[in-house]
Order: structure tokens, then C-alpha cells, then sequence
């Protein structure tokens, strides 16, 4: 008897009651060993494990299992078979294709699992039973394999389209919107007529791009490499209520229809946004040997490529006999799209870099070696990371060296500051300031150092934060050092420069009083604090102008009220002149 037949009075199941309480029970609980039986918390469904499958994954809800089923009566008379037709069934979970029993059974399986499960009347054919062959109110057994499953997911979550992985992929990555895919696919209609076809090899596109119909991108998104699936997608995300006409060599669709699409996601390079703006794109061609980057201040080895868009090539390294270029990264020596995309790179990394202009050479003509870059020419490189020496860290070095390292960087932090390199001095004052942090166990001696360098990295930190408008940061720097020393009157100045431009006048007021007390002729100092006055000056004169404005307003209303009171009172016989 086939599966369909089963009573109808046994309805599906939905996602709730398949969760419930099986999966609850094998989670909590430790695996089932053979000829071990348990009995779930859902109706009294029982499993006894015959033999074990292979792997940790279970099928679930939606999914379509291959198994073979025998059930038969508690007294052993058999009623079905799938074995008796040699083939396996596919089994739609969820569906109400076989009793809830034997659904809340397979969820519970592993691929090549052989169980026998005792179904209770009320997840079996219920008070009806099922004609001769099972009575009312029966229990019953099921000795189930499962073989294999597919996973079906409703990838747009209306039913629009629905994946099938016939074939998982390798990996946990799937490619996003700007990465460039290799495809192969094969599109048909309902009655099986090819409408697109990839050739053998494949087809490349960005999926930012799209191709063919909108569900191509949207499941090639949901893919990992080497997944096969088949897609069934319903005319809105594909050719909608018109269709389309043949083009371009693809053959026409007919309004309204379903595809079937065969799709194999052969492989994919991913595309990282360096700069966040699209205008630094690293697309990777081979991926690098460790899972460690260069990041920035290690000294790199590259060989490159570089073109314009064209593909006329205007500079080489290190390939046809020519020197690797070695430079140090975040230190300006190349164009700053070059030094931000490699400072991302792995040894052994592969990939091309296409830079805009802001990030290459500007609005200015350059000559290089090969050729001549016009003015605002976006260029694209094709580099190899050959190798990298990344800056020692700090946990890396004795006291004595991270006591070096910090005067190194901060006398480095103050060559940038005096050309104007404030975001790069910044940075330099930063890594100073942490190579003695207050995390460092000094000893005596060697804290008498370190200490002074601290404070004078977050001061000039802080400086660099005023020149940049990064308010904010340069509060909190100079909190820092009145942490510390509460009587530095270059951290209550620049703190009151930053209150001031944050318009926070209390506070800048409160600073510079501080800073007076400890040091009552300083020249900076005193001028704030006359600049200090004028905006306090400006902001009431500001106030009072508002309040005044509120307060005629309020006049004004309430004499428009009057008015309005008085025209009442004369519309009722009361006297007015």
C-alpha cells in the first residue's frame, strides 16, 4: 500500500510539535546504543536504535528523506512494506505524507540509521485505524532506514524559491555581493523545456551584478563551493506575469512560469571592500598560507602588475626579472589604496587590487616606469604577497626594549605632527603609549621612564585630536593624564579646548580655573580664557533673544485669546463699547 493511502484523519505536522519534544529528549539525553529502546515525552513514541548511522546531522522539517519503512501491528502482523518494492520512498517531512509518528521519528535520525520506533494510536491512524489493516486505537512499530535526505529550504520564506541541496559544498563561506562566481546552470520549464543553459565550463559574473533571473543571485548568495541544488522558482522571482521574450540568444519564457533550475556553485573569489566606500577592491584569486594578515607597520615583500583600467601596464615588480618591491606598511611609501590593500594580505596571498583615484595617484599626471598615468586614473594591480615581518608586539619585548619601542614611536609621532601628518601622528602616539601601558609591570627605575612617556603620548594624542575635530577622543586622552596627574595643566587646557568646541562652556570653565590655580601667567592658558568669555557672551546674548522671542510669542497668544474671549462675550447680549 503506498504511503500516500495512509488515513486522512492523520494531519502534518508544523515546525512546533516537531520540535517539541524528540529533539528535546536527544539533545538532553546521551546517545541510544544498540539494541538500546527510550521512550520521548511526545505521546509515548518510543525509538529502539538497530543500528547506528554515520555523522552528527539529523533531517529536518521540509527536508526530503529516502527511507525504507516496514510497519506492522504490536502482535507482529505486518501491514506495509517498502522493502517488498525494492526502491526506497522519498518521504516529504512535515507534509502529512506518513503518520506524525514516523515523522517525529526520522527527525531524530542519522544518515544510514536503522530504528525501530513504537508509535502510539494518537501519532499512528488514530481512532479510525487504517481499513483491515490496522484496527482503531492501534499501536503500532515502524522498523525505518533512512538512506539519505535532501535539504529543502524556502530561501525567500513566501515559497518563492525553494533550494534543494543535492550536493553539499566544502567550506563554511558563501560568496557575497561583490564577489565574482563561477556558475554552471541549467534552467527548464515545468514540462521540462530548457530555457538557459551554462556551457560545461561555467559561467562568471559579480553577484552584485545578477544574472539570467533575480533568484540566481539571491540563492548563489546562500551557496558554499562545490554545492549542487536545484531551485524551484515560482514567476516572481524569476520572469513574472510576462514572461520574456527569446534574446541574446536565451529562449523565450511564457508568462507566468515556474523554473527548475540545476545549479553548481563551482567556485568563487571573494571581494573584500578595503576602505568601506568601494573605492579599495581586493579581489582574492588565491587565498594566503596562514590565517595571520601583514596589518599595518610590517615589512612587506610584493611582486605586482600594475595597469590602468585599459590594461595598458605602466609598472612592474618582481616578475620578468625585476626587483620585489619591499616597503614598510602605513608609513606613506607607496600610494595609499596599495599600502591599505596589502597590509590586509597573507603570505602566499594572491589577488587583484582596483584602486580609485583617491586612493591612487589623484587629479595629477605621474610617469612611472612603463608608461604615464593620466589625471584621475582608477589602476588595478595584480599582486603577490611574497612575504611579510610583522612589527614586534609589545608582549613580545623585555620592559627595557618596550621602554625603547615608546621613544622610538613617539619621537616618530612628532616629526608627523610638525608636517601636518596628524591622523599618522596620532597613531604613532597610540602604539607609543601602549608599549608602556599601565598594564606593564615596571620596576622602580624603569616606571620613572615609562610613566613620563605614557603621559606625553596621550598629550600629543590628544593634540592630534584637536587638529583632526575628534573632540571626543581628545577628552578622553586627556582624562587620561589628569588620572594620573591631576595638576598637568597641558591636559586641563587641551580638555578645555575640547569642552569649548563640544560647547560645553561649564566644564571648559571649571578646567581653565584649574589650570590657572596651578599656573596663573600661562599665556595659553589666559588666552582661552578670554576666548572662553566671548563665547560665554555670545551664548547669552543668544539666550536672551530666544526667551525674549518666547516670551512675545506667549504675549501674543494670549492677547489673540483675550480676543477671542471678548468676541464670545458680545455674540451673547453682553455689553461692549
Amino acid at each position: 500500500m503506498a504511503v500516500e493511502e495512509k488515513a486522512t484523519d492523520v494531519s502534518g505536522i508544523d515546525d512546533d510539535d516537531l520540535d517539541e519534544e524528540p529533539g528535546e529528549e536527544i539533545e538532553s539525553a546521551p546517545p541510544l546504543k544498540v539494541g538500546e529502546e527510550r521512550e520521548f515525552a511526545t505521546y509515548g513514541l518510543k525509538k529502539k536504535l538497530l543500528k547506528s548511522g554515520t555523522g552528527w546531522e539529523s533531517p529536518e522539517v521540509g527536508d526530503e528523506a529516502a527511507v525504507h519503512y516496514v510497519g506492522s501491528l504490536m502482535d507482529g502482523t505486518k501491514f506495509e512494506s517498502t522493502r517488498e518494492r525494492e526502491e526506497p520512498v522519498t518521504v516529504k517531512i512535515g507534509e502529512g505524507e506518513v503518520v506524525k509518528g514516523l515523522e517525529h521519528g526520522m527527525v531524530t535520525m542519522k544518515k544510514g540509521e536503522v530504528a525501530l520506533f513504537t508509535v502510539p494510536a494518537e501519532l499512528a491512524y488514530g481512532v479510525a485505524g487504517r481499513g483491515d489493516d490496522v484496527p482503531p486505537n492501534a499501536a503500532v512499530r515502524f522498523e525505518v532506514e533512512l538512506i539519505s535526505w535532501i535539504r529543502v529550504v524556502d530561501l525567500s520564506r513566501d515559497g518563492g524559491i525553494v533550494k534543494k541541496i543535492l550536493e553539499k559544498g566544502k567550506g563554511s563561506e558563501s560568496p557575497g555581493d561583490l564577489d565574482q562566481v563561477l556558475v554552471k546552470y541549467r534552467a527548464a520549464l515545468v514540462d521540462g523545456t530548457v530555457v538557459a543553459e551554462t556551457p560545461e565550463e561555467g559561467i562568471e559574473f559579480y553577484v552584485k551584478d545578477g544574472h539570467f533571473c533575480p533568484a540566481l543571485p539571491k540563492s548563489i548568495r546562500t551557496m558554499k563551493r562545490g554545492e549542487k541544488a536545484r531551485l524551484i522558482v515560482q514567476p516572481q522571482y524569476a520572469f513574472g506575469e510576462e514572461g520574456r521574450d527569446a534574446n541574446n540568444g536565451f529562449q523565450s519564457i511564457p508568462p507566468a512560469s515556474v523554473l527548475n533550475i540545476d545549479i553548481e556553485l563551482m567556485s568563487f573569489k571573494p571581494v573584500i571592500d578595503v576602505t568601506g566606500d568601494g573605492k579599495v577592491l581586493k579581489k582574492i584569486l588565491k587565498e594566503g598560507e596562514s590565517t595571520s594578515s601583514a596589518h599595518e607597520g610590517a615589512t612587506v615583500t610584493v611582486s605586482y602588475i600594475a595597469r590602468l583600467e585599459d590594461g595598458t601596464v605602466f609598472e612592474k615588480r618582481g616578475v620578468d626579472g625585476s626587483q620585489p618591491l619591499e616597503f614598510i606598511t602605513d608609513e606613506e611609501q607607496v600610494i595609499a589604496g596599495f599600502d591599505r590593500a596589502v597590509a590586509t594580505m597573507k603570505k602566499g596571498e594572491q589577488a587583484i587590487l582596483t584602486i580609485h583615484p583617491d586612493f591612487g595617484f589623484g587629479s595629477v599626471e605621474v610617469r612611472r616606469d612603463l608608461a604615464v598615468v593620466p589625471p584621475s586614473s582608477s589602476i588595478v594591480f595584480e599582486v603577490e604577497m611574497l612575504d611579510f615581518i610583522k612589527e614586534r608586539a609589545p608582549w613580545e619585548l623585555s620592559n627595557q626594549e618596550k621602554i625603547e619601542a615608546a621613544g622610538r614611536k613617539k619621537e616618530e609621532g612628532n616629526l608627523l605632527f610638525k608636517i601636518g601628518k596628524y591622523h599618522r601622528a596620532g597613531k604613532k602616539y597610540e602604539k607609543a603609549a601602549d608599549y608602556v601601558s599601565e598594564d606593564v609591570i615596571f620596576g622602580d627605575d624603569e616606571l620613572k621612564l615609562a610613566k613620563p612617556l605614557r603621559v606625553s603620548s596621550w598629550l600629543n594624542g590628544a593634540a592630534c585630536s584637536l587638529k583632526l575635530n575628534d573632540f571626543q577622543e581628545a577628552l578622553k586622552l586627556c582624562s587620561k593624564v589628569l588620572d594620573v596627574e591631576f595638576h598637568n595643566v597641558k591636559a586641563l587646557y587641551r580638555r578645555a579646548q575640547a569642552y569649548m568646541e563640544l560647547s560645553d562652556l561649564f566644564s571648559a570653565e571649571l578646567d581653565i580655573k584649574k589650570a590657572l590655580e596651578i599656573d596663573s601667567q600661562n599665556r595659553e592658558v589666559k588666552v582661552i580664557e578670554k576666548k572662553l568669555k566671548q563665547l560665554k557672551a555670545e551664548s547669552n546674548k543668544r539666550d536672551a533673544k530666544l526667551y525674549t522671542n518666547m516670551f512675545a510669542k506667549k504675549l501674543k497668544v494670549e492677547k489673540v485669546e483675550i480676543e477671542k474671549q471678548d468676541e464670545a462675550g458680545c455674540g451673547h447680549g453682553n455689553s461692549c463699547c
